[in-house]
């Protein structure tokens, strides 16, 4: 199943839906602004929230954590030492990691868990340049979950290259 993000609508304070490949809205995204940090929770279409995505404030390197339930899901960082290409990890609650790896920067990298893809992020399939799609490759993964690693990312690169304004 394939969802459409546009990327400039990941402003704090900014809502939008983010919808499927047949047009039908999935997901809600209601861009907080919270008095101690910002946060984008990410609701279900039925308005339930599924993923709050926040980011760390004291960490030696960048990171977002992604909330459900009020408990950390993922923590999200950029891998060090890698020479060749941006690569990112997942670290999920419960010590697995998935790899994030591929062009990042043009918005056509893969998330990974031990070697086997889970989505691929793509801008191919767009003429629009502010959006790409996250294609969730397997019925059994969770959606939001891979979503919101995907807008982690997105923000993390954009903030390193200059981009977010927002943050």
């Amino acid at each position: 199943m394939k969802f459409v993000v546009r990327e400039k609508m990941f402003a704090i304070g900014d809502d939008y839906w983010i919808e499927d490949e047949h047009g039908r809205r999935a997901f809600y995204v209601d861009g907080k602004v919270l008095t101690v940090r910002d946060a984008l929770e990410l609701q279900d279409a039925d308005g339930n929230e599924v993923a709050v995505i926040k980011k760390k404030l004291v960490s030696l390197r960048d990171a977002m954590y992604i909330e459900r339930d009020g408990q950390t899901l993922v923590t999200v960082k950029k891998k060090r030492l890698h020479l060749v290409r941006d690569v990112f990890r997942a670290e999920l609650a419960s010590g697995e990691e998935l790899e994030i790896r591929g062009d990042i920067i043009d918005k056509e990298f893969d998330i990974e868990y031990e070697g086997e893809r889970l989505a691929r992020i793509s801008r191919k399939w767009f003429t629009l340049r502010d959006a790409y799609a996250v294609d969730v490759e397997r019925e059994d993964a969770d959606a939001a979950m891979l979503i919101a690693i995907a807008v982690c990312v997105d923000r993390m690169v954009d903030k390193e290259h200059g981009e977010g304004d927002d943050d």
